[in-house]
């Protein structure tokens, strides 16, 4: 499933590996620490970090496209 978010990033090897790995990291990591109450501490809503997060990895992931 990775692999068919990126089509779209025109990504060569190896930065689609790259790619697939860095996006099962940060999902991993972030339903992990969700589910644990990682976020609980601060008034930061989930979602509103959720958000910010896709739109990073989608403009680094442009930005890695074009260079």
């Amino acid at each position: 499933m990775a692999r068919a978010i990126l089509r779209g990033y025109d990504l060569a090897e190896p930065d689609q590996t790259h790619a697939v790995r860095m996006l099962g990291s940060v999902f991993h990591g972030y339903v992990s620490l969700e589910t644990a109450g990682g976020f609980s501490h601060t008034a930061v809503d989930p979602q509103e970090s959720r958000a910010w997060i896709l739109d990073s990895l989608d403009a680094l992931l442009r930005n890695r496209a074009t260079s």
